[in-house]
């Protein structure tokens, strides 16, 4: 995987991630979802580092990045915690401006970077995520159904990491649909690692636990301030996972704070960098 690319650990100012960069050209940064490491980019980096310096980090708490403890308000896995560790790596490899493509869990650390870094994100780019007050502002039963497991992991009077790490490969269907043949070889053994140690496990649990805490609080303090994402902004979304049947029309959610966003659904899983590298390595050339 990643040829050409170098495999590092970058100190980022309170935690030190486990990070892999290549290319040349402007620099674009890839944050992965839950329960992924950065290897889930393994067919769209590559591809994207023709014209551009890529950057593909494990986020904090999850593969083999630092996961510090936590509080009781989990701010140390807040995604304002989460991106300050984003400026402070792309600084120390060079780059005082970047652009940002996030998914999933990642989708709501590269939001956070735009909204309080506005001076280092040159463009953004979130994929199947819209703002956390939006989503628990939204919930009602389809999205409890369906995404029940936000609020399995946010409690903590019966951890989820106990449940979880009794049968982790079960639990994320690591034989099923995130088998090897649906992630490829290498990725797949990454994401067996992650899952497997208990400690990353917890780490991706608390990233939820912050949630409807402090990341709430986060993006309801600069709703009532009025603030906006300043950049240019593209969101994309799968159209075989539940965007739409949730949201209705994902771009309306993001209107009020990005008016000039625009976006599109791409015929995929919800893991489209592994399920439609092609098409979304496309969509991102032509925004980036």
């Amino acid at each position: 995987m990643f040829e050409g690319f170098t495999l590092e650990r970058i100190d980022t100012g309170e935690v030190t991630l486990r990070v892999r960069h290549g290319g040349s050209g402007p620099p674009v940064v890839l944050l992965h979802g839950h329960p992924r490491t950065h290897t889930t980019w393994y067919q769209v980096a590559p591809a994207l580092a023709a014209d551009f310096t890529v950057v593909c980090p494990d986020l904090r708490g999850y593969g083999q990045s630092d996961k510090p403890a936590a509080d009781e308000d989990h701010t140390q896995y807040s995604k304002r915690s989460m991106a300050a560790d984003i400026v402070g790596l792309m600084v120390a490899l060079g780059h005082e401006q970047f652009a940002v493509v996030g998914h999933d869990r990642g989708s709501q650390v590269a939001y956070r970077t735009a909204m309080d870094h506005p001076e280092r994100v040159s463009k953004l780019v979130v994929m199947d995520g819209v703002p956390v007050v939006e989503a628990l502002e939204r919930c009602d039963s389809d999205f409890a159904e369906a995404w029940w497991h936000w609020w399995f992991f946010a409690q903590t009077a019966k951890p989820a990491e106990r449940v979880i790490c009794a049968d982790p490969e079960t639990w994320y269907n690591a034989w099923t649909s995130n088998g090897p043949d649906q992630l490829g070889p290498e990725n797949h053994a990454d994401f067996l690692a992650a899952i497997r140690d208990p400690a990353t496990v917890h780490a991706m649990v608390e990233d939820y636990r912050a949630g409807p805490r402090c990341d709430r609080r986060h993006d309801e303090d600069y709703r009532a301030a009025g603030r906006q994402l300043e950049c240019p902004m593209l969101m994309l979304w799968s159209t075989k996972d539940d965007m739409e049947e949730i949201y209705g029309d994902p771009l309306a959610v993001w209107r009020p704070w990005c008016p000039g966003i625009v976006g599109h659904g791409i015929d995929s899983p919800h893991h489209i960098a592994e399920n439609a590298p092609a098409e979304l390595v496309q969509s991102l050339q032509e925004f980036l």
